[in-house]
């Protein structure tokens, strides 16, 4: 049985461009959020945004549904978001967190509360802005197995597909880009070795 998402695929590689205008709909957030998270811009996400959908709709005949229309549109945000990090050879700030040890019940943003006290939330500000700085030090390949993988809770095998990538090459990956984030925090002082070390030790994934 069909899906609503094929038939509008199906309606959209055929020209429909209201089935595509429905697709970009339930899909564009998801991609918005990706770039977002990926460059730490507004207007670099939006026009990333814009960018994946021009690709998927020249790219729609490509498509053969091996996979779910969200997951190539990863791929696609995924690939443009890299090349605008190489071609822009800069590294954003990135708004948001990500776990150290790969806990399920842990991926979420870190945001402020606001109900601590004034020396609480500068030392939450301080330690956000190290982590930011420890993401911003990842290879754009590495940030980006991590947000799809913490931030949009893929699996490796979603992951895998989204990136045309080996699943081990996606766990390989993760946890080098984990190593080099605990690291980074370690040797700058934000992060006890002890704790990377307990964390190290921790429940496998």
């Amino acid at each position: 049985m069909r899906t609503d998402e094929q038939a509008l695929v199906e309606a959209a590689r055929a020209g429909d461009q209201d089935a595509f205008a429905a697709l970009v709909e339930a899909n564009q957030s998801k991609i918005y959020n990706l770039a977002l998270r990926m460059t730490g811009s507004p207007e670099d996400a939006a026009e990333l945004t814009q960018e994946t959908f021009f690709n998927a709709w020249r790219g729609l005949g490509r498509f053969q549904g091996e996979s779910a229309f969200s997951t190539w549109l990863y791929r696609l945000g995924s690939n443009a978001c890299i090349d605008f990090l190489r071609r822009e050879k800069r590294r954003r700030q990135i708004s948001l967190t990500v776990p150290l040890d790969g806990g399920e019940e842990e991926r979420q943003a870190e945001l402020p509360d606001w109900r601590y006290s004034p020396e609480r939330q500068a030392e939450q500000q301080e330690l956000r802005e190290a982590l930011q700085a420890g993401l911003d030090a990842l290879t754009p390949e590495h940030r980006q197995v991590l947000v799809l993988r913490e931030i949009h809770g893929l699996s490796y095998g979603e992951i895998a597909a989204a990136l045309t990538l080996e699943e081990g090459t996606v766990k390989s990956r993760i946890a080098r880009a984990r190593l080099a984030l605990r690291k980074y925090l370690v040797e700058t002082g934000n992060f006890p070795a002890c704790a990377s070390s307990s964390r190290a030790k921790g429940r496998p994934e």
